[in-house]
């Protein structure tokens, strides 16, 4: 019998609360419920679930990061040490050496007034870092320039080199790849996979891509309502789900049926040798692309490929600076963040009529019942919403004045695996009943293939292959369309 490993990480009833305003001294809320779980050396164990299940207020709870206003009570020790009630000096001295953690988003995690060498230097406690930059495959060049010099698969590199500067015990990662292209994902899953083998360091991983969890961790926690749900090896939860929690994000995250080929018309949208260029960056080069009345076409390629210029000039928000652009019919725009697309000072029902021009209109009521949101909606402000209920929001505001031509630039890139595919599940049906023609900008393939019957991919402002979708998925002639299907993480 195999002596079980030394625990490094030990949450025993863990409980987060917040204090409830005006509920009287002493009230307060639970977000957290009851956490416990063990983490024993060199062992990976990850924790899935949607926006507000809890699973990075557990994080924050073991790095002693809890936000102003939150309390922590039960236990969590690190290597044999407390953490709840510890004072924030002696927390600090554990911080990097002992438990370190890897943000999900790093250009708020890095100072932008730095450079990212000095960064690094100052989480290691020396000034020679090189070595750590070429553990992160990083050229040691790059450590004179700033954040925003960098691209967002180097930064995380450089956030992956400071947590493990002083070689801690204990490695989280909270949503460190998500808003990463896929194929930058794989790079940084096989980077964190190899330094984490090759340190011995113990993981807690924490997405909701049970796919990333496939390929990362040997055990999981289902977190949701602040609560574990379920718990066990990955691959069992995965084959066999037993609550309905986590049979609903299995499901959501298995691929759905490819989108089916109807009958299209003549061209609607059209480049012709179209180039633009931004400074010394080549975003378009030479492109020529037609899509038809009908047409689902999914325009797939990592950041900076030129998808979202391509978009821009159909939607007249961008001019080439050379070649033809030809639009035929009525257009609208969903973008990527409806936080910032949406006004916050506009109620929902003003920003919908607005996407009709005008300021009222009957037919508000209508368009929110069509995606799936209250007639009461409308009167409310878009921070008084989640994010999925944000995007369907814009999507009402795209499709209520009847456009003929939707165009959809990353719309469910941000959202959670069961979100995303309500909100893919809504346009398919409304792009059906309105007979529109869709252009849908996304990096996964996979979503494409849902909703898209063609697919143009796209590399360095070139569309480097172009055909049925089906056709393309089965039989991809590109090396760069082979890596972007080779970098999906399976279930």
């Amino acid at each position: 019998m195999t002596a079980p490993s030394k625990s490094v990480l030990t949450v025993s009833g863990l409980r987060v609360s917040s204090s409830v305003s005006g509920g009287g001294p002493g009230t307060s809320a639970p977000l957290l419920h009851d956490i416990s779980f063990d983490l024993g050396a060199g062992e990976r164990l990850g924790i899935i679930g949607e926006s507000g299940s809890g699973k990075s207020l557990t994080a924050l709870s073991v790095m002693g990061l809890l936000p102003r206003g939150l309390s922590a009570s039960g236990s969590v020790t690190v290597m044999g040490q407390e953490i709840i009630g510890l004072d924030d000096r002696r927390m600090r001295r554990l911080r990097g050496s002992v438990v370190s953690m890897v943000f999900q988003e790093p250009m708020t995690a890095l100072d932008p007034l730095m450079t990212v060498g000095r960064q690094v230097a100052e989480a290691a406690g020396r000034t020679d870092v090189a070595d750590l930059f070429e553990d992160v495959a990083l050229d040691p060049a790059r450590m004179t320039a700033y954040p925003h010099e960098l691209s967002g698969g180097q930064r995380q590199r450089v956030l992956i080199a400071m947590a493990l500067a002083d070689d801690p015990e204990l490695l989280i990662c909270d949503e460190p790849t998500t808003a990463l292209d896929v194929t930058v994902q794989d790079q940084i899953l096989d980077l964190l996979d190899e330094l984490v083998d090759k340190k011995g360091v113990s993981l807690l991983f924490i997405t909701h891509d049970l796919g990333v969890i496939n390929r990362m961790c040997r055990r999981v926690l289902v977190m949701s309502g602040g609560e574990i749900v379920e718990a066990g090896p990955t691959g069992q939860i995965l084959r066999a789900p037993a609550h309905p929690y986590t049979q609903k994000l299995v499901a959501a995250s298995l691929p759905g049926s490819p989108a089916e080929v109807g009958p299209v018309g003549e061209p609607v949208l059209a480049l012709r040798e179209v180039t633009r260029r931004y400074g010394t960056t080549l975003a378009l080069d030479d492109v020529t692309l037609e899509v038809r009345r009908g047409e689902r076409l999914g325009v797939v390629g990592g950041s900076g490929s030129g998808k979202t210029t391509l978009l821009r000039q159909f939607a007249g928000l961008d001019s080439p600076d050379s070649g033809v652009v030809e639009v035929d019919a009525g257009v609208q725009v969903v973008f990527q963040d409806p936080h910032s697309s949406l006004n916050p000072r506009l109620s929902v029902g003003r920003s919908i009529a607005e996407g009709m021009g005008r300021r009222h209109s009957p037919r508000v009521a209508e368009v929110l019942t069509e995606v799936g949101l209250p007639e009461d909606a409308a009167g409310r402000y878009p921070h008084q919403f989640s994010g999925g209920q944000r995007q369907r929001i814009s999507i009402a505001r795209a499709v209520a004045g009847k456009p003929e031509i939707l165009l959809a630039d990353e719309p469910v890139s941000a959202l959670d695996v069961s979100v995303r595919a309500q909100v893919l599940d809504l346009l398919d049906r409304l792009v059906d009943e309105y007979g529109l023609t869709l252009v849908f900008i996304s990096h996964d393939l996979s979503v494409v293939r849902e909703v898209c019957t063609s697919v143009a991919v796209m590399h360095q402002g070139r569309i480097v292959e172009h055909g049925p979708t089906e056709q393309v998925w089965a039989n991809p002639q590109h090396e760069y369309t082979r890596s972007l299907l080779a970098a999906i993480p399976r279930l």
